[in-house]
This record gives structure tokens, sequence and C-alpha cells, in this order.
């Protein structure tokens, strides 16, 4: 039995975030000519944001297309009585006419286009802040482990994500400050992502997976921007 698509957009996106931030590390460890070695923790951190992230996303995007569809059927044109001997005789004619898929809404796409790149960049950007932070300074403690076992057993210990110790006011502020710089440098590529998905690809699933290829990029840039 096929996992909900919700776990499996999860699954996804968890997996790739894990290759983003992989790749940025190597690329760090190629501008500085060193050996790749990785440390996994921030890879954990990456993918533990992924697990957090995806559901609500996937639930929004969702929302967006259960209340503004892409392809919104026709209402059905209202006729006279008399007329339905003619519809009969046309249905017989040109039996594909009937089977043709809606056309695409230029209002609708246009109404979750702007939604998703208000409403949602805004929130999104918010909890990756907010929740990035938080768990960084939770792992402030956490020892550089290049090993994928050795890290898979300090992950399981008790105290490897310790939230007591985060001053969440602290991280609000931080969250605050980089809010824009962060909006601006998503306005470079999700505007063009949210396009492609709402125009072409037709499932929630489907424009998941693109938007997890997409954060692909998108993670790399923003893991080299907190220095790997």
């Amino acid at each position: 039995m096929a996992p909900p698509p919700t776990v499996q957009a999860t699954l996804q996106s968890s997996l790739l975030a894990a290759v983003s931030n992989i790749l940025a590390q190597a690329i760090t460890a190629y501008k500085k000519n060193e050996a790749v070695t990785i440390d996994w923790v921030p890879v954990f951190q990456f993918v533990l944001f992924a697990v957090v992230s995806t559901p609500p996303n996937f639930l929004w995007q969702d929302f967006l297309e259960s209340t503004f569809p892409a392809h919104p059927t026709p209402p059905p044109s209202k006729s006279s009585p008399g007329s339905s001997k003619e519809k009969d005789k046309d249905k017989d004619k040109s039996p594909s006419s009937s089977s043709s898929p809606p056309k695409l809404s230029l209002t609708n796409t246009i109404i979750k286009f702007v939604l998703d790149q208000t409403v949602g960049a805004a929130l999104n950007t918010l909890l990756f802040s907010t929740f990035t932070r938080s768990l960084r300074y939770a792992m402030l403690h956490a020892p550089r482990i290049t090993n994928l076992p050795a890290a898979a057993k300090y992950w399981s210990s008790p105290n490897a994500v310790d939230f007591r110790v985060v001053d969440f006011a602290v991280v609000w502020e931080e969250a605050k400050a980089e809010f824009w710089s962060l909006m601006i440098a998503a306005a470079k590529l999700w505007p063009a992502v949210s396009l492609i998905n709402f125009t072409l690809v037709k499932s929630v699933q489907g424009r998941n997976l693109v938007g997890a290829l997409a954060g692909v990029v998108w993670g790399v840039y923003v893991s080299l921007a907190m220095g790997g």
C-alpha cells in the first residue's frame, strides 16, 4: 500500500534537502581547496526542517488548487427544452468535443501566483528563519561529525537537540532582521518555479516535486550564506 501523498512529498523533500546541504559543503570545500568531508549535523538540520515544513506547504498548495482550480469545469449551458434534440445530434456528430479538457483559468492562476508569492512566501521565510535559527542554537554544542553512523547515534541521544537553551526573543529579532534580504533573494528563483507549477504542472504532488527540486538550488544558496 502506497503511503499518503503528504508522506511521499515529505520523503522526497527530506532527501533533496540532504542533497542540497551536501552539495553546499562540497562547494565550500572546493572553494577552499580542501578535501570534501561532510559534516552530518547541518545535513540533519536541513532534513528536519524539510520534515517540519513540507506537510503545511503541501496542504497550502492543495488549498490553493481546490479553491482556485487551474482547469475549472465550465457550468452547464442553459437551453430551452426544445433544443435538447439538436444537442443530441451535435453530440452524435462530435463525440470528442464533450471530452475536451477545460481551459486553463488565467484568473485563478494569477490569484494563486499572487497568494503564493506574498502570503506563502512570507510565512515560509519566517518559518525557515525561526526554525533553523532555533535549531542551530539548540544544537550549538554539537560537534562536527563526519561519520554517518556516529551522527545517527548522536541524533538519537536525548540531549542532541535542547530547545531549553534557546532564547526565542533573540531568534525572532534575527528572523525579522534577515526577512527582507531572504525575500529578495527568494524572488530571484521562486516566482519562476511558482509560475511553472501553476501553468504546466497539474497535480499538487507534481508541484511539490518541482518545488523540492528547485529547493535543492535554494538550499545550496542558503547553506552557503549560512556558512555551510
